[in-house]
């Protein structure tokens, strides 16, 4: 009882202070916060339960400060709780703190502590990140579980096709969206019996796909109709298209529309010393599944039903040069340009012209 009556006077005391500066440790059960003060001295450091009626009790009586925490499970509805309650949220890009993550004495409570000293410093140096809105962030979980179930299939499917392999038989071919128990009737009596509840399950997950692709479409059109902007390229469908405004957000937070690819983690890295410049592979930061429906699109674009485009045509000299890499170069290079077009679409709201950089060429040449 003696200590948490101590706990509550030091509270009180700190309250009064004007500027605080807080770092917090995200844990799946508990958060770990440590609170500076104006003159980088530890004040509190304790830990509460991860849950939104701690973080209220906690914090709702705190005045206004900046809290810095990282990047994780808790760390969007953490921060936009944090905002209502006006604080200053500064969300730690992870993968970016390195005297957090490389460090050699890695413990929650130290963490919050060193959270707190880098953004009392400045805080540039957490890499900051932008959370998207909580709508944004629900109709993105549509298509992460749409997304999920698609895996689930795929994943069923094989295993179907394997088992029938093993017993020296084989399942007819057919898209994923036509497998049902009736594919294996031409299979043994005792394999079609092991394997129809199997194929059942898969019949259930793409009536459950369709209706998350009939939800999809309902959003895409009743709260953002600037995926239709993106849909004027053939090979971004809606669900590419809503992917990509749902993850970029706000357009405008990029000065040029080629930084989006950066921000898709589409560019290569760089790891230059003096006269050495080594190639290396695309960073991959930044959003995996979006990263994967631009290059998605760009298969398509340099497929046999592509349209004829100047990005199409850029990506085939790509694909020209030769190597054994050449075609993975230029599919990648392809959906970072278009990842960069789709930008573009979006800011301006113009009609795309397929062929805007060849237009000349093919009115001479008709």
């Amino acid at each position: 009882m003696k200590k948490n009556s101590t706990v509550a006077i030091r509270r009180k005391q700190i309250f009064r202070r004007k500027t605080l500066t807080i770092g917090m440790d995200l844990g799946d059960r508990f958060t770990y916060y440590c609170i500076l003060d104006e003159a980088g001295e530890v004040m509190v450091e304790q830990k509460l339960p991860t849950t939104k009626q701690a973080m209220e009790h906690v914090f709702g009586a705190m005045p206004s400060s900046r809290v810095a925490l990282e990047t994780g499970a808790h760390s969007p509805w953490v921060s936009r709780q944090l905002t209502q309650l006006g604080h200053e949220v500064i969300v730690a890009h992870a993968r970016n703190v390195r005297l957090i993550g490389e460090s050699s004495r890695k413990a929650a409570r130290l963490d919050a502590r060193m959270l707190a000293r880098l953004a009392r410093l400045d805080p540039r140096l957490l890499s900051p990140v932008q959370h998207r809105s909580a709508e944004a962030q629900i109709h993105l979980t549509v298509i992460r579980a749409r997304a999920a179930l698609v895996g689930a299939r795929t994943a069923l499917v094989n295993a179907a096709r394997g088992l029938a392999k093993s017993y020296g038989e084989r399942l007819r071919k057919c898209g994923t969206q036509q497998v049902s128990k009736n594919l294996a009737a031409g299979l043994s009596a005792e394999l079609r019996a092991a394997l129809e509840p199997l194929l059942a399950e898969v019949a259930s997950l793409n009536q459950r796909i369709a209706e998350y692709d009939r939800r999809i479409e309902q959003i895409a059109t009743e709260v953002h109709p600037e995926v239709a902007l993106l849909k004027q390229v053939k090979g971004v469908g809606t669900l590419i298209a809503l992917s990509y405004v749902l993850t970029v957000g706000d357009p405008h937070r990029f000065r040029h529309s080629r930084d989006v690819g950066c921000y898709l983690g589409l560019r290569p890295g760089r790891r230059n010393s003096g006269h050495s410049q080594p190639q290396l592979h695309i960073s991959k930061e930044g959003d995996g599944y979006l990263r994967t429906l631009m290059v998605q699109g760009a298969h398509y674009i340099l497929g046999p039903f592509g349209q004829d485009s100047d990005l199409r045509r850029w990506g085939l000299k790509l694909c020209e040069r030769g190597g054994n890499n050449a075609k993975k170069r230029a599919v990648v290079a392809v959906a970072r340009k278009l990842s960069v077009l789709l930008h573009r679409l979006w800011v301006g709201g113009e009609v795309y012209e397929p062929l805007r950089n060849h237009s000349g060429v093919a009115g001479a040449a008709a």
